[in-house]
């Protein structure tokens, strides 16, 4: 079991600013990706980023441009920089990893958090 933690979302306005956190608590693993989901009321959840343990990066059209995903390896924390937020970036997020554990080799791909609303106003 692999607990990932997320901070708080937030209600705010458009053109607004907002960072999302997201830590896996332990050491028995290492990671090989995180990143974040997106689901809005009645739409299917979309990925929205992630990062790979060499720090590569991917990212959804809908946010390029405008969020920003790092990481700190040695807190095992990723976050979400999210600039110039829109009505339609309104979603909760979800924090995933895909892991591997120390000492196994086992690869365990499906941990999410418990979610984090973000709300923007127009």
């Amino acid at each position: 079991h692999v607990p990932l933690v997320e901070s708080w979302g937030g209600l705010l306005q458009a053109g607004g600013f907002l960072r999302l956190s997201c830590a896996a608590s332990g050491s028995m693993f290492s990671i090989n990706v995180m990143g974040w989901y997106c689901q809005a009321p009645e739409k299917q959840r979309e990925l929205v980023a992630t990062i790979v343990s060499g720090g590569s990066t991917n990212y959804a059209d809908f946010v390029k441009g405008r969020f920003t995903i790092f990481r700190d390896n040695a807190k095992n924390t990723v976050y979400l920089q999210m600039d110039s937020l829109k009505p339609e970036d309104t979603a909760v997020y979800c924090c995933h990893a895909d892991v591997t554990l120390y000492g196994t080799g086992i690869r365990l791909r499906n941990f999410w958090g418990q979610g984090s609303q973000v709300t923007v106003s127009s």
